[in-house]
């Protein structure tokens, strides 16, 4: 006999992550193997635009890499500076970063469409997937770029 809770539960969380991650490993020779490798780490990766005579954040990138690939999660310019091609700048400077220090090939990330699709685009990021209606009336896209 089993009982479902829907309640929120961080221990049982971490301990189904580790879980699943084991199962992963034990069932695909290739995760085992990176698992074991520097380049299973996740290592967050940060560039922060800051205003030089308040100090005040202009813009930010927060991101990851593993298994050389960047994860940009976060990129955003404030209004204000926007048009100075600040977020190419940053985006730039990451991926920079993720291929000379830590041998990154590719970058991904997702994004609305109403946020920054064709900015993407004209950085060389390629639409491999869209997600209608998520959230309802919004598609996602997931982009992808070479960095080698």
């Amino acid at each position: 006999m089993f009982r479902m809770e829907t309640e929120v539960d961080k221990e049982r969380h971490a301990a189904l992550g580790e879980r699943l991650s084991a199962a992963n490993s034990h069932r695909s020779p290739v995760l085992r193997a990176l698992r074991t490798s520097p380049l299973g780490e996740e290592v967050p990766l940060h560039v922060w635009l800051l205003d030089d005579t308040t100090g005040e954040l202009a813009g930010g990138l927060a991101g990851r890499t593993w298994a050389r690939w960047l994860h940009v999660d976060l990129l955003w310019v404030d209004d204000r500076h926007r048009g100075a091609r600040l977020g190419s700048r940053l985006l730039a400077e990451a991926e920079r970063a993720a291929r000379t220090e830590r041998d990154c090939a590719r970058a991904r990330l997702e994004t609305w469409d109403f946020q920054a699709p064709d900015f993407y685009r004209k950085q060389g990021y390629q639409v491999i997937g869209e997600v209608m209606d998520y959230p309802p009336g919004v598609t996602e896209y997931i982009l992808v770029k070479t960095l080698t």
